[in-house]
């Protein structure tokens, strides 16, 4: 597999190193899964240019469950309202279905807010430094 970052290639090992520290779940077991030592790995994650492709790799690949997720938050809301409606759930399975929902609600919504001053803010900074 061959990894890009800011345009050059990275070594063949290189690249393996980066899918096998996505895919192991600690660094000797990556290195082992390559071929390499785990001093070598370790150096190799020092590396600006190796560690910038790794980040990108990561990003990628949680942008990807980030995905994922949102496909299926639908069913999960539908979900907590079946609980929360149900009368033969027990109190504290809808009362907790219920505590999701609006917790949940109550997060989104600060989010959007956050969001909407940070696109406030950014702008603010656009315009400073046209002047």
């Amino acid at each position: 597999m061959q990894v890009k970052g800011h345009g050059a290639k990275l070594p063949r090992k290189q690249g393996e190193a980066i899918t096998a520290l996505l895919l192991c779940d600690t660094l000797d077991k990556a290195s082992k899964q390559v071929g390499v030592a785990p001093s070598t790995l370790y150096r190799w994650l020092q590396d600006k240019e190796f560690n910038t492709a790794y980040r990108e790799a990561k990003t990628a690949c949680m942008s990807q469950v980030i995905g994922r997720l949102q496909q299926i938050s639908s069913e999960a809301v539908e979900t907590l309202r079946t609980i929360m409606i149900d009368q033969d759930k027990p109190t504290s399975s809808r009362v907790q279905a219920a505590r999701t929902i609006l917790e949940t609600s109550i997060k989104a919504v600060e989010l959007e807010e956050l969001g909407e001053r940070l696109d406030s803010l950014e702008e603010m900074v656009n315009r400073r430094a046209i002047k």
